[in-house]
């Protein structure tokens, strides 16, 4: 977790490794108005991350937090969370990966600071579309989407949260292993068709929520470009069957030097440059309605 103090001046961000609950205390203020942001840097899919907020000096008063009048929804797997992405070796621990895991510096935070956008980061990293990494047991993506934790009590809602973006990448952890004895597939050709159709079909749950969204769908050119091939026939697909504003955007030219062959901030920076070229050239995006 880190945090950047005063928008005006930024000073270089204060890491909290690991912090224990309890009270962190902000010193050296001014006088004035002050800007606080807080990111939680690094994955953490044992148990939920909780900021509880600030308590402040009598006669401080709290300003409204700024609103961004752009919203990005970013849906992935470890490439989108950055994974492992500021390591200097991809031969990692898991303690390294946790380490270097900066979601901070990764795609999505790079895409929305040039954009000016308020942004969601809904990734998972093993987690695919019908089938996690190496076919591990635990819910996909599209299963643990609609919820706020893994044990699915409650669905995630917030009225106020109606992007003009979703950026998507599934379909790594779905093909860059073998199948295996027992899983529901028999052929690569059944996991094809399965992945296209439930990929359709979560598009179009979220094309019904935000029907004027613009949803880009990205791949690398890992796995031989099986992932890259399957992901641009989910959006022809898609084409085909009458949704608009529909883009898939082929991501070639990594170096993966990050822990475990993952994208580096380079990498990072290299996607958000390949996204831009369809923002770019589809500004209504951002004033249709």
């Amino acid at each position: 977790m880190s945090s950047c103090v005063s928008p005006w001046t930024h000073p270089p961000p204060t890491t909290l490794f690991k912090p224990k609950p309890g009270l962190y205390r902000v010193t050296g203020l001014a006088d004035g108005r002050h800007a606080i942001r807080v990111d939680v840097a690094s994955e953490s899919q044992a148990a939920p991350t909780v900021f509880a907020g600030f308590y402040a000096a009598p006669g401080t008063r709290a300003l409204p937090a700024p609103a961004r009048a752009r919203q990005i929804e970013f849906i992935g797997d470890s490439h989108t969370v950055g994974y492992g992405n500021v390591s200097t070796k991809r031969d990692c621990t898991e303690a390294e990966v946790w380490a270097t895991t900066d979601t901070s510096q990764a795609m999505p935070a790079l895409a929305a600071r040039r954009y000016g956008a308020d942004y969601q980061v809904n990734a998972i990293s093993g987690r695919g579309i019908v089938r996690n990494y190496n076919g591990m047991a635990a819910d996909t993506l599209t299963v643990a989407y609609p919820f706020t934790l893994f044990d699915k009590a409650t669905r995630y809602v917030d009225p106020a949260w109606h992007p003009r973006l979703f950026v998507i990448a599934l379909g790594t952890n779905d093909f860059t292993t073998p199948l295996h004895p027992g899983e529901p597939w028999k052929t690569r050709e059944a996991l094809h068709a399965d992945y296209e159709q439930r990929y359709v079909d979560f598009v179009k749950r979220l094309r019904a929520r935000d029907p004027d969204a613009h949803v880009v769908l990205w791949a690398t050119d890992m796995a031989g470009g099986e992932i890259a091939a399957e992901v641009g026939k989910v959006a022809a697909r898609l084409k085909a069957e009458g949704q608009r504003n529909i883009a898939f955007v082929p991501v070639t030219g990594l170096a993966f030097t990050g822990c475990h062959s993952h994208p580096s901030t380079a990498d990072d920076a290299r996607i958000t440059t390949a996204l831009s070229g369809y923002i770019d050239a589809h500004p209504e995006m951002w004033t249709h309605r």
